[in-house]
């Protein structure tokens, strides 16, 4: 396959590693601050130093101010300071997570605290409100512990509160499982650091442990605030193509606080979904969480401790079990009634439980220890709706551990931060029911599925993980002077990495039903599809991999109104058995041997280059494989601040971030070598015509009574499975980013807008190798899949290829709550422009011979308009309201039209015209339109003791946000595509629900 579009990216290697080796010999003593600390620099008297002191713990950090005035804390821990620079210049600030922010300190009396409620990650009630960061290339928002505590939520997952930053989409999925979307990216591009440690997950991609899961990747509890960063990052973080979020979690304080909290909802709580509705039947469900915090001192002023614990035991209801819409109203009548009985509103249940617990200590003045673990334990049942059964649907094990310890030395002008982290992460999907999976098709048709149950595909039982330490160390220098005061961070990083990848797909035989409009289902199997293990390989495969990162960061303040950030960063990874990887024998003959026509093609090989594939590119032979090594990223930006008051700031930068490729799908390529996939079809079932010819038997209903009854029909220890090959040039996904906009303070507001484009590129893909005799990919309206590689299942290829671009308007306001004003509004509004060859969260591409042959078309990843909305409001006598209003217009549908429409090949097409896809005027408009309520009441028990009781209203309204779309390409002449609501499908959105909790605080 083509691979011109890499070329590009090429930047001058040896320039970029000498500026980079340049820059790190200068800053070798230091090292930078923790991603998700603070930075609090300004102006201050010459020749004095500044002192700031956290309210709450007694932290206390002190620098010398520079000749020409400047000064810089770097490597601070959110909270709420006292900062003073001598007698007369004491003020009172709150740090807000992930900021630069500036103070000056003037002599002249002391500035009085500002009152009103800040966030708080100590546990106590601080009156500072946080210094705004405005002076930030950095396309980014805060959330902070209010909005966490005060608005309308779903799911208690932390992140679900990102969906009120432009640019961002929190998504529920119908079945309970959620997941975060930076602008049209895939969900694997984002990127999540707690305490400055990445969560991210190298199998799945996103967020370790989000897999299949209703549950959350950490505490909220133990959550003190976050930033969401959606373009334009500096260089400190990696591993990441769309959004990068950075958390700090609680810690304990000189006073001993602590939560305990329960929420509960249940079927009688909630309105009835579509499918419900149209089955006159409401599933029992329930949603119970509780959990509780406790922290404080162990040595005042020098040691805390603060722990935290949630659990979730949930019976979600999800879209219910229905054949696909075009097969909905002709063949439902005509499946057995045991499958018609398993038809309709469904079920999963969930649980969930989650351990963090931390300690800080202060040895000394200048010297500061942390500790911290998580442990994650889940279980539940999904793949289960639309056309899977219960009985065929898959358990769910997720367990998760994360260790993490870190030093921090602040010396003369500088900090070094050194961390040793340990992870564990298994995700490990077991088959719900053991024995026969049974599938109805339309006729003979096997990739026309109507319905599965009976049993678990074998291809569900799986064993995925992640384990492995890491050290990093990172430098800042504070305050250096140069034409101009320069903050430059530095830091480099390793992580051992242990990552497994397992298919045990030998269990569970598939057997195929024909169904027949008005005929009924014919009683005998057409074909039955099983694996087999090959003697002497495994589809476990577990690898070493071997990641390295390096960076340098410049915040160089100009002058008082312009401030240039510059960065760059360097990735390499090494993962031994792509590189290592020997292609097995008995593949390389069938590729090199006759072609499936040798009167067209004498051999494989040569039917594969007609249609375009050079078997050198994918053929490895342990040794012609290199780690892709051209991984730099620079990150520029500037801000200029036109009043020099951070009144009226613009903004900007362009940027290079590389995310990386998954190896749930890099293992694929021995998982599958080592598996040996049948097909055997039966005479009685219509399958085949001659008993004894090729892989046609007679039917025996033996057959049914285990696999070892199978085996026997199969010529053993052959190599005959489907066959995945990688790329050997395969390189790492990347993003280019730009930004410009401007950002406003007006009065107690905040407003900003933005221009963002986003270019992704390289992300990998799945793509159909086989072609015909002639080297054709479509003939007669069909792709070559009777044409695999004899004796062999498909050929499938791994490439890099898929390719967004999206052009976003990111507007926001926010009003933040003080208790003076009793109220507090945050707005957002995106606009989105994108378009792709592979939309969503594909991989997957066979509707072209390659991914270059697919058209770039609206992408259903993100709707065109969004508005979000947010608002708190302090009625009196401690009741508190506050509502979410979520306006989106619907996304496009990204389908494969008929070929009918197009010289008979089907071609990969948007539809644009959609219910709900209007904007404010013209007749359908938005989509989704969910208004969430909140309303709680604080009851002081004693001066110390408070119990809330709290209402949570999702989707008050009620409204219908259909997720179920029934595509009309035409009249069979003419293309005219446009869509219907499925109204008997899912929602994007939960039907009305009513979430009670009850919550102690001390």
């Amino acid at each position: 396959m083509s691979k011109s579009n890499k070329n590009p990216r090429r930047i001058n290697r040896s320039l970029l590693t000498v500026a980079l080796a340049s820059c790190l010999m200068v800053t070798a003593p230091a090292v930078l601050a923790q991603s998700s600390n603070a930075t609090l620099r300004g102006k201050a008297p010459t020749g004095s130093s500044v002192t700031a002191t956290n309210t709450a713990t007694g932290l206390t950090r002190k620098v010398a101010v520079g000749a020409d005035g400047n000064y810089a804390l770097v490597g601070l821990p959110p909270g709420t300071y006292r900062v003073n620079a001598g007698e007369g210049t004491e003020k009172t600030v709150t740090l807000s997570v992930a900021t630069s922010v500036t103070l000056n300190l003037a002599a002249g009396g002391a500035a009085p605290a500002p009152t009103g409620d800040a966030t708080n990650l100590d546990t106590v009630q601080v009156t500072a409100p946080p210094l705004q960061e405005v002076k930030t290339s950095e396309v980014g928002t805060n959330v902070s512990l209010k909005q966490i505590n005060t608005v309308p939520q779903l799911t208690r997952n932390f992140l679900e509160f990102a969906d009120t930053v432009p640019g961002m989409q929190f998504e529920t999925s119908t079945t309970g499982n959620s997941q975060i979307r930076g602008g049209a990216q895939t969900t694997s591009a984002v990127n999540v650091f707690i305490d400055g440690v990445g969560q991210k997950s190298y199998l799945f991609g996103g967020v370790s442990g989000q897999q299949g899961s209703a549950g959350n990747p950490f505490p909220q509890l133990a959550i003190g605030e976050y930033k969401v960063i959606t373009s334009n990052y500096k260089a400190e973080y990696d591993q990441v193509g769309s959004a990068a979020i950075i958390a700090q979690t609680k810690s304990g304080t000189n006073e001993f606080h602590g939560e305990v909290f329960g929420r509960k909802t249940t079927t009688s709580w909630r309105a009835q979904t579509p499918a419900e509705e149209a089955a006159n039947k409401k599933q029992p469900t329930h949603q119970n969480e509780y959990g509780a915090s406790f922290g404080g001192p162990i040595i005042q002023d020098k040691m805390h401790f603060f722990v935290a614990y949630e659990a979730k035991d949930f019976v979600i209801p999800v879209d219910p079990v229905q054949l696909p819409d075009n097969f909905r109203a002709t063949l439902t009548d005509d499946l057995p009634q045991s499958a018609r009985d398993q038809l309709g509103p469904v079920s999963r249940p969930f649980s969930e439980d989650l351990y963090f617990g931390k300690i800080d200590w202060d040895v000394g003045e200048n010297d500061r220890l942390e500790l911290s673990a998580k442990v994650r334990r889940e279980t539940g049942r999904d793949d289960v709706g639309n056309q899977t059964a219960v009985s065929a649907s898959k358990n769910i094990k997720n367990d998760e551990e994360r260790y993490d310890l870190r030093w921090q030395h602040y010396g003369e002008g500088y900090l070094n931060e050194a961390r040793i982290s340990y992870e564990d992460v298994l995700y490990n999907p077991t088959a719900y029911t053991m024995g026969n999976q049974t599938i109805y098709t339309n006729a003979l048709n096997d990739g026309d599925q109507l319905l599965r149950v009976d049993a678990t595909s074998g291809l569900a039982i799986q064993r995925k993980a992640q384990k492995g330490p890491s050290f990093q160390n990172d430098i800042t220098f504070s305050s250096l002077e140069w034409a101009g005061s320069h903050v430059i961070k530095a830091g480099v990083k390793y992580k051992d990495i242990e990552l497994t990848q397992s298919e045990n797909s030998t269990a569970n035989p598939s057997f195929y039903y024909a169904v027949a409009d008005g005929q009924g289902t014919n009683p005998t199997p057409y074909q039955v599809r099983f694996n087999l293990p090959f003697s002497g390989a495994s589809p476990i495969v577990t690898t070493k991999a071997k990641q390295y990162g390096i960076y340098i960061q410049d915040d160089w303040d100009v002058n008082d109104k312009l401030q240039l950030n510059l960065g760059i960063r360097y990735d390499y990874e090494k993962i031994p058995s792509y590189l290592d990887n020997v292609t097995p024998a008995e593949v390389v003959a069938a590729l090199t041997g006759p072609g499936t026509d040798p009167a067209i093609s004498a051999t494989y090989a040569e039917q594969l280059a007609k249609g375009g594939v050079n078997l050198s590119d994918y053929v490895s032979n342990g040794g012609n494989r290199k780690a892709d090594k051209n991984n730099w990223a620079p990150r520029l930006g500037f801000s200029y601040d036109f009043n020099g008051d951070e009144s009226f700031v613009l903004f900007g930068g362009a940027g290079r971030s590389y995310d990386r490729n998954l190896y749930d799908y890099m293992g694929l390529e021995q998982v599958k070598s080592a598996l040996s996939g049948y097909t055997l079809r039966f005479v009685e079932g219509g399958g085949c015509e001659t008993a004894g010819e090729g892989n046609c038997f007679a039917w025996n209903p033996a057959y049914l009574n285990g696999i070892e009854n199978l085996t026997g029909l199969v010529p053993s220890n052959v190599r005959t499975g489907e066959i995945d090959l990688l790329n050997n040039d395969l390189v790492t996904p990347y993003s280019d980013q730009y930004s410009l906009g401007i950002r406003n303070v007006i009065g107690e507001w905040n407003t900003s807008a933005t221009v963002a484009y986003v270019h992704s590129k390289e992300g990998f893909v799945f793509t159909l190798g086989n072609r015909y005799p002639n080297g054709d990919f479509w003939q007669n309206g069909s792709q070559p899949w009777g044409h695999n590689p004899p004796g062999f299942g498909g050929l499938i290829l791994g490439d890099n290829g898929i390719e967004t671009k999206t052009t976003q308007l990111l507007l926001s306001a926010d009003k933040p709550y003080t208790k003076e004003s009793r109220w507090g509004f945050t707005g957002a509004y995106t606009y989105s422009h994108s378009k792709g060859n592979r939309g969503g969260d594909e991989h997957y591409a066979f509707d072209a011979a390659t991914i270059e042959d697919y058209p770039f078309i609206n992408l259903k990843a993100v709707p065109e308009h969004r508005f979000v909305f947010t608002g708190i409001y302090d009625l009196g006598w401690d009741i508190t309201a506050s509502a979410k209003l979520t306006l989106a217009t619907t996304p496009p549908m990204n389908e494969v039209a008929p070929g009918s429409y197009f010289g008979g090949i089907p071609r990969p097409a948007a539809i644009n015209d959609m219910p709900g896809q209007k904007f404010i005027i013209g007749g359908d408009i938005w989509g989704t339109r969910q208004l969430d309520l909140s309303l709680s009441k604080d009851m002081h028990v004693t001066d110390t003791v408070t119990v809330q009781i709290r209402g949570d209203l999702i989707n008050a309204t009620n409204a219908k946000n259909y997720n179920s779309f029934t595509a009309i390409w035409g009249d069979g002449t003419n293309y005219n595509p446009y869509a219907t609501f499925n109204t008997g499908g899912g929602m994007y959105t939960p039907s009305r629900t009513l979430f009670m909790s009850a919550r102690v605080f001390w």
